[in-house]
């Protein structure tokens, strides 16, 4: 038995959970869409709602790519860096885009969740991924633990972006519509 298989039901139960929170991130922005657009709105989604959507594709990318009947770690553990070390690159893109966007003043808890959480969980899959090279059974746990990471961040975010839209938005473009 290789160290990846005994992994493979946490990350069939993984994977499947971002899958089914991509289409239902899908759902909300399609209702979302709906409502009048403010300037800057573009900008923030690039900060906000797409990063979240590229945290849980890359939590079903790296289930697949374990769930792989692999022969060995190195093939997986290469794609597994190869993922943390571009999410790297993701984070501070966002951290750059949550710093630029007008639309919303960003507080601590989005710098947590939107940049400083998913760096740290793309930074923990890389180093995780590169020792899975030489000892297998520990940096699995790494490696599980940045994927659960992510898939989090990802629900908080969703509901973070939720929450604001109904809570916020909405009852602003409510009152923008009645007679004063």
């Amino acid at each position: 038995m290789t160290e990846l298989s005994r992994w493979v039901n946490f990350f069939v139960i993984v994977g499947s959970s971002a899958g089914a929170l991509i289409g239902l991130q899908f759902v909300v922005i399609t209702l979302v869409a709906t409502m009048p657009h403010t300037p800057g709105q573009e900008q923030a989604g690039g900060a906000y709602a797409t990063p979240t959507i590229v945290h849980f594709g890359s939590v079903l990318l790296l289930s697949a790519v374990l769930s792989a009947p692999w022969h060995g770690i190195v093939g997986a553990s290469v794609i597994c860096f190869l993922l943390g070390f571009g999410g790297l690159a993701y984070a501070i893109i966002v951290a750059r885009r949550l710093r630029v966007q007008t639309a919303y003043q960003p507080v601590f808890e989005d710098w947590l969740f939107h940049a400083l959480l998913p760096l740290a969980a793309y930074a923990m899959l890389a180093v995780s991924a590169y020792a899975a090279r030489a000892h297998s059974y520990e940096p699995m746990f790494g490696i599980a633990a940045a994927a659960l990471l992510l898939l989090f961040t990802g629900i908080h975010n969703a509901w973070d972006a939720v929450t604001y839209h109904v809570f916020v938005k909405k009852p602003q473009h409510e009152e923008a519509k009645q007679p004063h």
